[in-house]
């Protein structure tokens, strides 16, 4: 009978703690492997190369990473961590009330640009992002889960995430293809996992969708991303569109 006392309350103490409440509003690993192969199979430009995805919380927590490939190494291994690092830098950069993604800030970041060096800051915590047996990479049992990773990245491929009552609940990040690729593929996950009530953004429709505004350089905006030497202006029309908060009367 203790023994069973002992085993509820620390059940329910391990249920109660804030990581964990944080992470039940996001999407598990099964249902991230399934948004973003769906995502992947989408006409996306770039390689047509298979993704790696992780969801962050609110506090930059690691919930859940996934792959898009038939094995571990189907997909660049490097972007395992640089998709946690996406996802980290657009849930630290975004607001209630303002969503930038990891796309926004390739212009912000370079050398004149209103926010150079946010890259150097907050550093990817090694020993977490590589800590732990290669085999669970990518699988429910991901070594980086439960942890912070850190990282700044600043080409396309990390979303904030926004529930339907436009909180802001975290961060996904997305990579393994050109940078515009790995924002087409982010989008449409996204949206897939019905986590894209974004209140308001720097592009032309107000949200945090890749800007094509850099010529010679230099962005329009302030918040533009190269091209990506393929097809992405096609691929940025076919983008399904954000949704909207529905106020209540």
């Amino acid at each position: 009978m203790k023994k069973l006392f002992v085993a509820c309350v620390l059940a329910a103490s391990f249920a109660a703690s804030p990581a964990l409440a944080d992470c039940a509003k996001l999407p598990n690993h099964a249902a991230l492997k399934e948004a973003l192969g769906a995502a992947r199979k989408a006409d996306n430009g770039g390689f047509n190369l298979d993704m790696w995805g992780t969801v962050v919380d609110r506090s930059g927590r690691v919930c859940a990473v996934a792959f898009t490939g038939d094995t571990v190494d189907a997909q660049w291994p490097g972007s395992r961590v640089i998709s946690a690092q996406k996802a980290n830098t657009a849930n630290a950069f975004s607001l209630k009330g303002l969503a930038l993604s990891t796309a926004n800030l390739y212009s912000a970041t370079q050398p004149g640009g209103s926010l150079f060096g946010l890259q150097e800051s907050n550093p990817v915590d090694t020993d977490a992002a590589y800590d732990g047996a290669a085999k669970d990479f990518g699988s429910s049992k991901d070594p980086m889960t439960g942890e912070r990773i850190g990282g700044v990245n600043v080409f396309g491929g990390g979303l904030a995430l926004y529930n339907d009552k436009g909180e802001i609940i975290g961060g996904i990040g997305v990579s393994g293809d050109s940078s515009c690729a790995d924002h087409n593929i982010a989008w449409r996950a996204r949206h897939g996992l019905k986590l894209d009530y974004v209140p308001a953004g720097v592009s032309a429709d107000k949200n945090d969708n890749i800007v094509y505004d850099v010529e010679n350089g230099k962005s329009a905006g302030g918040f533009g991303h190269v091209t990506c030497g393929g097809k992405e202006l096609d691929v940025l029309a076919t983008l399904p569109a954000t949704r909207k908060v529905e106020v209540k009367k």
